[in-house]
């Protein structure tokens, strides 16, 4: 169905999803080199933070001109959570990201909370076009690579707490270039074509 779509198509669309950022995440990690037996002196240890870690979870958005909102999830995020925050964000996005008025399609994968009876009520009152979705199909959601660019340069500002990390993400976010989105979007066929002979097995994407 969607195969015959041309490139201005995918390039209106607004895609959205969740995602959860380690406070403590591989790119934290920090190696030490020391000689034997000095293992636990000073200036061979690293700094713990009280607790432990933890982590947050985010939801975001993109299109082919660029990343739009980035929102914080709190708790566990249910369907009226849901409504909140695509209530906050989806139509700033869309004005902030110039997406074609009343011809621009919304994105969203199948969880539960997105296909609630309470969600689809709220969304049908907006009269959004939702993109038809395909059960268990994160290649073909290409935010999926912004949220690996995300998580790589949050870790590398080392936060060293939850506001901390709230805010690197939102400014890291907001700082992905638009021809990095723009080029995901160009190869969005070639992600179709690769998942539809993949039959279900693992892509590169």
């Amino acid at each position: 169905m969607y195969m015959s779509k041309p490139n201005s198509f995918w390039e209106n669309v607004l895609w959205t999803d969740e995602t959860k950022i380690e406070l403590f995440g591989k790119a934290h990690r920090s190696t030490v080199y020391r000689k034997c037996n000095e293992a636990f002196k000073e200036k061979n240890t690293v700094p713990t933070v009280k607790y432990g870690g933890g982590s947050k979870m985010f939801w975001g958005c993109f299109a082919a001109s660029g990343t739009g909102c980035l929102d914080c999830v709190q708790g566990i995020m249910k369907s009226e959570d849901c409504q909140r925050i695509l209530g906050r964000n989806v139509g700033s996005s869309v004005r902030k990201l110039g997406l074609r008025p009343r011809s621009w399609v919304f994105q969203q994968d199948n969880d539960p909370k997105h296909t609630s009876k309470s969600t689809q009520k709220w969304m049908a009152t907006k009269r959004w076009r939702v993109l038809k979705w395909p059960a268990m199909s994160p290649d073909l959601n290409p935010i999926e690579h912004l949220w690996r660019d995300l998580k790589i340069v949050v870790g590398k500002r080392h936060p060293s707490n939850m506001r901390d990390l709230e805010q690197f993400a939102k400014e890291e976010w907001s700082k992905i270039p638009g021809e990095r989105c723009k080029k995901l979007i160009d190869g969005y066929r070639k992600r179709l074509i690769s998942v539809i002979f993949s039959k279900g097995c693992a892509t590169k994407y």
